[in-house]
């Protein structure tokens, strides 16, 4: 894939992140369901670590800045930027090297639970015990349904995404 092409899908998927993130979502101070990890996920699989990395990093903090649930705080551009950069290591399909379905819902498995449950669980509650001086515990027990409810969900939708939309990938980026 040309760079041109990357940065051009980077771009929509970029914007695609803050639609999802800012107008598509349930927010409340502790909790906030979307399906964010979409165009993340999306980035990690067709453009690799560094891409993923910039856009879940680029969409958080230009998220917050324009359309701002609250006060901005680095850590959850952190937290989302770690989250980028460990679907990206994990998920992505190299154009080059072909990659089974088995494998790569393996993969997709194992990414989804270290970003659900070790950065979303464990690391936002961390910022959101800062944030509001909640207790952590408290906090992370709040969160803990929620991402427990998502992993299904989301292995489940990018899986299922990745293999409808592969004919359209293979034809006009590849």
């Amino acid at each position: 894939m040309s760079k041109m092409k990357k940065l051009v899908l980077a771009g929509i998927l970029l914007a695609l992140l803050l639609v999802l993130s800012r107008f598509l979502s349930i927010n409340t101070p502790l909790l906030v369901i979307n399906f964010s990890f979409i165009p993340i996920m999306m980035s990690a699989v067709l453009l690799g670590p560094k891409y993923s990395t910039v856009i879940a990093a680029l969409g958080d903090f230009i998220g917050a800045i324009l359309f701002p649930f609250g006060t901005y705080f680095p850590g959850f551009t952190l937290s989302a930027a770690i989250s980028g950069l460990v679907y990206g290591l994990l998920i992505y399909k190299k154009p080059e090297r072909e990659i089974s379905d088995k494998k790569f819902l393996l993969r997709l498995i194992i990414s989804s639970v270290i970003v659900l449950i070790g950065i979303n669980i464990f690391l936002t509650s961390y910022w959101l015990h800062i944030m509001y001086g909640k207790a952590y515990i408290a906090v992370m027990a709040s969160r803990v349904v929620k991402e427990l409810i998502m992993l299904p969900i989301q292995v489940i939708l990018i899986f299922i995404i990745d293999k409808s939309l592969k004919p359209v990938f293979d034809k006009y980026l590849y």
